[in-house]
């Protein structure tokens, strides 16, 4: 006599209710990552202006705002960055914001975000790309 193996019917429903989760989670939580992206993406275009070092506060806004419009983001705007100098006199364009995303129920998920021009410059020299 051969011993049955095999997922249980219990076993194979707590699967796919976890896998069901998990999708749905995802789901939610895309949307605040492709914004994300896109405002890292508007971030390091903006760096890579040839007039970037020369931008004054009001220039880098309303250039943001541009890109912001085109990749209609809408958790940030020009006016909330913070722009700053190196020690060279290069402005450094940052932008620290949360979102919040609704889960189930009354369960929401607190993200955080942070992007940088100076990230984006280390990043673009750990990958070996000559940065001007």
């Amino acid at each position: 006599m051969h011993k049955q193996r095999g997922i249980t019917v219990i076993g194979l429903v707590f699967v796919l209710v976890t896998l069901g989760v998990v999708a749905v989670m995802g789901m939610k939580l895309m949307p605040a990552y492709l914004e994300y992206f896109s405002v890292k993406k508007a971030i390091v275009k903006l760096s890579n202006e040839p007039s970037f070092a020369a931008m004054s506060k009001k220039d880098i806004v309303e250039e943001f705002d541009r890109s912001a419009t085109i990749d209609d983001i809408k958790v940030v705007r020009g006016n909330d960055l913070e722009v700053s100098k190196d020690d060279a006199g290069k402005p450094v364009v940052s932008i620290e914001y949360q979102t919040t995303v609704p889960l189930i129920a009354n369960v929401s998920a607190l993200i955080d975000f942070s992007v940088s021009t100076e990230s984006a410059l280390k990043s673009k020299q750990a990958a070996g790309v000559d940065a001007q």
